[in-house]
């Protein structure tokens, strides 16, 4: 199936499930054991097709990639590569494949092989694979982009507003302010690593290994930044906007009230929207784990309109309250009092930083014994938000 079939299949099912809804609404009773059944199996597909239409989506990703890799183009703006950027390309291939570093390299080698350095990537490979890691992380799209070039973090600014001003008589001067502060919090790109290991057949038979490394380290690195930027601590990994942290988003960002202690209401809905003030909107965004966009799926306002509005159009997210709704899952979804579920806000406030110096290794004897080849990929890069006011948190009551 392509996308739009994948779509139209999606809303059949959640029409298929609100009808059960309905139909309990109408008897005035909650759903009987049998439907309650019904409906989660409905969104246990549901869940299956959005993976599915996620994967085309990934797929046409990397086919753009692929294309632009094919036509030589720059990812800085469509201009083709010049004749010695295409050598270090064909260069850095061979290298992938075989292990054997070509002339074209030898002034991007930082060590002998044999002593276990390893050469930095062809700025070209560089640029290819943060664009397929910011194509599967979501912050990483919406978010302010930064890159550290001659120091080893970047200091923000940050201000806490005065009081509000004093009416007073002509030569009054109202009261002293005690409020307003400036301060400075620093982005440290930590170091983040992941091994992965190829068939040797493979690599030979592949006609473009440099997509298949491509391919793999995004995949590895895409899941390890999706989580830190949700739900990092801020210890030697970035800051997660599901944290809470007087360094990121606080507790005061919070909003429970509407909510139960085991489900998102309503009216909760309603009053973590409106927290935010209406400046934020225009760029906000929901982020929920799929089990709570079961809970949204059940939810109407007070004319029975349901609030979740499932996407039916290629390339649409689904919206709640006319804001785009996007679904992780790695985002939290245990349900109980408390306990975050859910967050609205403009995600341009959360900035990341990436440092300069990413790398590859080949591995070449590690894994001889099984006949495979394995490969080292390193970044440095911190991520946090730095504005509260325009963030809030779904809680539990």
């Amino acid at each position: 199936m392509n996308e739009r079939e994948l779509l139209a299949k999606r809303a059949t099912l959640i029409t298929q499930a609100r009808a059960l809804l309905e139909v309990a609404e109408k008897e005035t009773r909650d759903l009987t054991t049998e439907e309650q059944t019904n409906y989660d199996a409905i969104f246990t597909d549901v869940a299956k097709l959005e993976q599915k239409i996620e994967n085309i989506r990934k797929l046409g990703t990397a086919d753009d990639a692929n294309f632009r890799t094919s036509e030589s183009v720059r990812p800085d703006g469509g201009q083709a590569a010049s004749p010695d950027e295409e050598r270090i390309i064909k260069a850095h291939n061979a290298y992938l494949r075989s292990g054997v570093i070509l002339p074209e390299l030898r002034a991007l080698q930082a060590d002998s092989d044999a002593a276990g350095g390893f050469y930095t990537s062809p700025q070209q490979f560089v640029n290819k694979l943060i664009i397929a890691i910011d194509n599967l992380v979501y912050i990483r799209q919406w978010a302010t982009m930064n890159t550290v070039t001659s120091s080893q973090s970047l200091g923000l600014p940050y201000l806490t507003n005065p009081d509000d001003a004093d009416w007073t008589a002509e030569l009054g001067t109202g009261n002293e302010d005690s409020s307003m502060a400036f301060g400075k919090r620093e982005l440290h790109p930590k170091p983040l690593a992941k091994r992965i290991k190829v068939s040797n057949k493979l690599l030979r038979l592949s006609p473009d290994v440099e997509s298949l490394v491509i391919a793999r380290l995004a995949y590895k690195f895409a899941v390890s930044l999706e989580k830190a930027c949700l739900t990092g601590s801020g210890a030697n990994q970035p800051l997660g906007v599901f944290t809470a942290s007087n360094d990121g988003i606080d507790t005061s960002r919070d909003v429970s009230t509407g909510n139960t202690t085991t489900s998102i209401q309503t009216d909760g809905l309603i009053e973590a929207k409106y927290s935010i003030k209406a400046g934020y909107w225009k760029n906000a965004k929901w982020i929920f784990h799929r089990d709570a966009v079961k809970q949204l799926a059940k939810l109407q306002d007070d004319e029975g309109r349901y609030l979740w509005q499932n996407a039916v159009q290629l390339g649409q997210p689904d919206m709640l309250f006319g804001v785009p709704l996007f679904v992780s899952e790695y985002a939290p979804n245990t349900f109980t009092t408390g306990l975050y579920v859910g967050i609205i806000g403009d995600f341009s406030f959360c900035w990341c930083t990436d440092a300069l110096d990413f790398s590859t290794q080949r591995l070449n004897e590690l894994y001889a014994a099984t006949n495979q080849t394995g490969f080292i990929g390193r970044m440095e890069t911190d991520c946090m938000p730095v504005l509260a006011e325009a963030f809030v948190r779904v809680k539990l009551a």
